[in-house]
């Protein structure tokens, strides 16, 4: 049976600005992210500059990356930066322990993300090592990239061939320390935090993002013993100014950790409980605001989701430590609900990087020699780009029966959200339900609206995807069926898909 649904949205009252930083992406020395990813090596055959392939960043540039997280992820805390710097024949190897237990050769470094960076138009953030290095360690890396004028870590940059400083905001303090980033107890991680970032300085007008390693998942008791070091509960005063951010990670799946199914080959049942899944992020990203608005009313502390996405097996032959998984429109209906749900918390949540770019979990792309893919969920991306930096707009949805009982749980089967930027407004709709399609009203109000257009993502099935083969199985395509209404639009919104509308505001 189909839903039905009408969706209010008053296009004249604007919310909280959403921040480019929630399309944010993560690359991790991880598989083939980082080398047979984004590097090549200059000798390569691939087309790259200073071996850094151009087909992934062009591919990224069209998505407007906003930020990119790197060295991880768990790699960070066995990362010692000053082993990727200087010539790179005489960079010291070193053993990835964390993932495929495989040697790496450093030949990836400091410059050579900077230059990434460069080439995306993206911000860079660098998760620094608190699990096994130093302060001095972390605060010599920062002098060295941010400084200028002369000093120690000056000097040491400009004789590897940079004079003037770069622009680096967001640094990370620690990873995961609950987990393979220490093991820590949240009461010791908090006093780190407040170290590290003591001594992580401003150099002249690069003033610093520091976002304190956080929770995982509903663990709310470690956002509370953060926000405690830098503010006392329920008190008016400004919070102290030890980290600007604090993190939480969410990954979804399907079942249990030890078995998380096949990227591609899983039945309703199963898209159903993922569904369920990535929903469950809307209560978490509550809850962590929740303590935070105790010890933060006035919202200055940003909430950073820097790890999310989906995790299943890994694909059949493949190294199990290097995280390598398909992505179908299953993996695209999970990044466009996330982005809904994102957009109802931009006042708190200030970015998020979905895990990971390239060839590891929920990527962008995958590469296989010189062919690349763009998977469903990078169209998502695409699509959803005009959101960045938007005025989020308010939706009121009215439906009898847009949901579903899955187990224990229910699922909202319609997904929407709204904004509006430089006078077009973007309305973003998804339809969860694997076999019913929507019929939706869209009741605009406030302003008229110009001559719309829109895209769909949708295939024959959820577990479509993309292969050098078969590139565009799962490929966005203009929707024509727009009806306008005396109100603004009505539409049908086929089963398991995704659909953008845009227009001018009148």
């Amino acid at each position: 049976m189909a839903t039905t649904a009408t969706a209010i949205i008053s296009l004249d009252i604007e919310g909280p600005k959403i921040s480019r930083h929630l399309y944010g992406h993560f690359a991790e020395h991880l598989g083939r992210c980082i080398y047979g990813g984004f590097w090549v090596g200059e000798d390569s055959p691939i087309p790259n500059e200073g071996g850094i392939r151009l087909d992934v960043v062009q591919a990224l540039r069209a998505l407007n990356i906003p930020n990119l997280r790197w060295p991880g992820g768990c790699f960070a805390d066995e990362y010692h930066w000053k082993d990727g710097i200087g010539p790179r024949d005489q960079r010291p190897r070193m053993v990835n322990t964390h993932w495929g237990n495989v040697e790496e050769n450093n030949h990836f470094g400091t410059h050579e993300f900077m230059a990434l960076c460069e080439l995306l138009g993206a911000e860079p953030y660098l998760n620094g090592n608190v699990g096994s290095g130093t302060v001095q360690e972390m605060s010599e890396w920062v002098e060295y990239l941010t400084r200028e004028g002369d000093s120690p870590m000056v000097r040491l940059r400009k004789a590897n061939g940079r004079d003037e400083p770069w622009r680096v905001k967001f640094w990370g303090i620690g990873n995961e320390t609950w987990g393979c980033g220490g093991n820590m107890r949240a009461e010791y991680s908090a006093d780190l935090a407040r170290q590290y970032a003591t001594y992580c300085r401003d150099h002249g007008d690069n003033k610093l993002y520091r976002i304190a390693s956080g929770a995982a998942d509903a663990d709310y008791a470690w956002t509370q013993t953060l926000m405690q070091q830098i503010n006392c509960f329920g008190c008016e005063a400004t919070p102290r100014t030890f980290f600007q951010g604090i993190s939480v990670h969410h990954y979804t799946m399907a079942g249990a950790w030890e078995t998380k199914g096949s990227a591609t080959v899983f039945d309703t049942d199963d898209y159903y409980r993922t569904m369920v899944s990535a929903q469950k992020i809307d209560r978490i990203l509550t809850g962590h605001s929740t303590v935070m608005d105790c010890y933060d009313p006035g919202r200055k502390v940003g909430l950073v989701l820097d790890e999310w996405g989906t995790w299943w097996d890994v694909e059949p032959g493949t190294n199990p430590g290097f995280l390598y998984q398909q992505n179908t429109m299953r993996d695209a209906l999970v990044a466009s609900t996330h982005f809904d749900i994102f957009h109802k918390h931009a006042e708190r949540l200030y970015m998020a990087n979905i895990a990971q770019t390239v060839n590891v979990l929920q990527a962008m792309v995958l590469t296989d020699g010189d062919a690349l893919v763009l998977t469903p969920t990078y169209h998502v991306f695409e699509m959803n780009k005009g959101h960045q930096d938007a005025a989020s707009l308010s939706v009121h949805l009215h439906t009898d029966n847009a949901r579903r009982p899955v187990g224990d749980a229910e699922l909202d089967t319609l997904s929407v959200s709204a904004s509006v930027k430089d006078g077009t407004v973007l309305i973003s709709l998804s339809n969860l339900d694997a076999e019913d399609p929507a019929e939706v009203t869209l009741d605009l109000r406030g302003h008229s609206i110009g001559e719309p257009t829109a895209r769909i993502l949708t295939a024959d099935g959820l577990q479509a995807h993309n292969t050098p083969q078969t590139s565009e199985a799962v490929c966005p395509r203009p929707f024509d069926a727009l009806k306008a209404t005396d109100r603004g639009l009505a539409l049908t919104l086929p089963a398991h898909s995704f659909l953008t509308v845009q227009a001018p505001l009148a």
